[in-house]
C-alpha cells in the first residue's frame, strides 16, 4: 500500500488516530481479528520489545478493539533468530525483527536494516520512505511471502564490549566476537571469528570466555544486559550499524485478508513505533552511558587504522556480493548513490553544526 493512498483512506494522523478512527471502525461491521506477533527480543529490553508492545496497543485502539495482536518474546513461540521463518511459514501472522539476522539466506536482507558504513537513522528512514528503498525491499520480500513495515531504529550503535583493549588491526586477529550480518563477514576478513548469539545468551558467553567480545545496541540496552561486568572495554562507533532499522514482517496471505481499514491501522501504528523507538533511545542513552562509566566501563574509540581497514573490507565485501548476486546489486547500486548524496548534504550543514557544538561543549 502506498503511503499517500493509505493516508487518504485512513483519514487519521499518527497522533490523532485513536480518537477519530476507533468509533467509525467499531460501527463498520468489520470482523474481529486475532494475530500473534513473534519478537526477536526478550521482554527485558523495554525499548525494542516495548515499542512493539506500543504498536499492538495502537492497532487495537485504531480499530475499536476489533484487531488484537498478541506479542510473544523471543523463545516463547520460536527462537529470536527464526522469526522470519515463522512468518514465512505462517506459524505466526507477523514478527518484529532486524532483517540482517537473515543475512545467511541472502545478504540483500541487510538493506532493510543496516550495512557497514551505511546510512544513519534519519538517512535510512529517508531512503526507505522517499528514496525508493521501500519499493525495492518490498519486491525482494515478496519472494519470501512477506510484506515489511517500519519497526523502529536505535540510532548509531556502539562498537561493543571487549574483555581486552583492541588497539590495532593486529588485535582483531583471532578475536571471537558476537556480531551479525555483513559486519561478521567484514570482521572475518580482518581476522576475527564472528558468532551470532541471541541477546539473552550474550552475558553468559562473555562470562565463560566462549567469546572475547560482543556488540549489542548502545548504553541503555547494554546496561540491562550487564555486559560491563564481564567485558569492561566499551568501543565506539558501531561502524556496522550507523542507523539500524527494525521491521515488522507480515505474512502476505494474512495481510491480504485484512480489511483496508485494518491495513491502514497497521501502517499508522508502524510509523508511530518507528518514531518513538528512536526518541526513546536518544533520551535514555546519555544517562545510561554515564552510569556505565561510573560502574567501570572504559570508553574507547576504534583507532584510525581499524576504521580504515574496516571501511576498505566493507566496500570490498559489498562489491563482491553485487558481482555475484543480482538481487543484491539491484538494491545496492541505487542505495550507494543515495548514501553518497546524503553524506554530501550532511557535510554542508548538519555535521558542521554538530561538530561545532561538540567542540564547544568539550572546552
Amino acid at each position: 500500500m502506498e503511503r499517500r493512498s493509505f493516508l487518504k483512506k485512513a483519514a487519521v494522523g499518527a497522533s490523532a488516530g485513536a480518537a477519530i478512527a476507533a468509533p467509525a471502525l467499531a460501527q463498520s461491521g468489520h470482523p474481529a481479528v486475532s494475530w500473534r506477533l513473534a519478537s526477536s527480543f526478550p521482554k527485558t529490553l523495554d525499548t525494542i520489545f516495548g515499542s512493539a508492545d506500543q504498536f499492538v496497543k495502537r492497532v487495537a485502539a485504531l480499530t475499536g478493539g476489533k484487531f488484537q495482536i498478541r506479542q510473544f518474546a523471543a523463545g516463547e513461540i520460536v527462537p529470536g533468530l527464526q522469526v522470519m521463518d515463522a512468518v514465512q511459514a505462517g506459524t505466526v501472522e507477523m514478527g518484529h525483527t532486524p532483517s540482517y539476522y537473515y543475512f545467511g539466506k541472502d545478504p540483500t536482507f541487510a538493506f532493510d536494516c543496516a550495512v557497514p558504513f551505511g546510512l544513519t537513522s534519519r538517512q535510512q528512514t529517508a531512503w526507505m520512505d522517499q528514496g525508493g528503498g521501500r519499493e525495492l525491499m518490498r519486491e525482494f520480500f515478496k519472494g519470501y511471502g512477506i510484506i515489511n513495515f517500519f519497526g523502529g531504529n536505535t540510532g548509531t550503535q556502539m562498537g561493543g564490549w571487549y574483555r581486552k583493549e583492541i588497539k590495532s588491526v593486529a588485535d582483531i586477529k583471532g578475536l571471537k566476537i558476537r556480531i551479525a550480518g555483513f559486519a561478521g563477514r567484514v570482521m572475518e576478513r580482518m581476522g576475527a571469528v564472528p558468532q551470532q548469539i541471541p541477546a539473552g545468551d550474550i552475558y553468559t558467553a562473555l562470562e565463560k570466555g566462549t567469546i572475547d567480545a560482543a556488540e549489542w545496541v548502545g548504553p541503555y540496552d547494554d546496561e540491562k544486559l550487564g555486559l560491563v561486568k564481564v567485558a569492561p572495554h566499551y568501543y565506539s562507533p558501531g561502524w556496522w550499524e550507523a542507523g539500524p532499522q527494525l521491521s515488522f514482517y507480515i505474512n502476505i496471505k494474512e495481510w491480504e485478508k485484512l480489511p483496508k481499514e485494518y491495513q491502514a491501522a497497521i501502517e499508522v501504528a508502524s510509523y508511530e513505533c518507528h518514531v518513538v523507538m528512536q526518541a526513546d533511545y536518544d533520551a535514555k542513552n546519555p544517562a545510561a552511558l554515564a552510569r556505565l562509566m561510573k560502574n567501570g566501563a572504559k570508553l574507547h574509540n576504534f583507532s584510525k587504522d581499524i576504521m580504515d581497514a574496516a571501511y576498505k573490507e566493507s566496500n570490498a565485501v559489498m562489491e563482491e556480493e553485487a558481482g555475484r548476486n543480482a538481487k543484491f546489486k539491484k538494491v545496492y547500486e541505487p542505495w550507494k548513490r543515495f548514501r553518497q548524496d546524503q553524506n554530501q548534504w550532511a557535510s554542508v550543514a548538519e555535521a558542521t553544526m554538530q561538530n561545532y557544538l561538540i567542540g564547544i561543549g568539550r572546552k
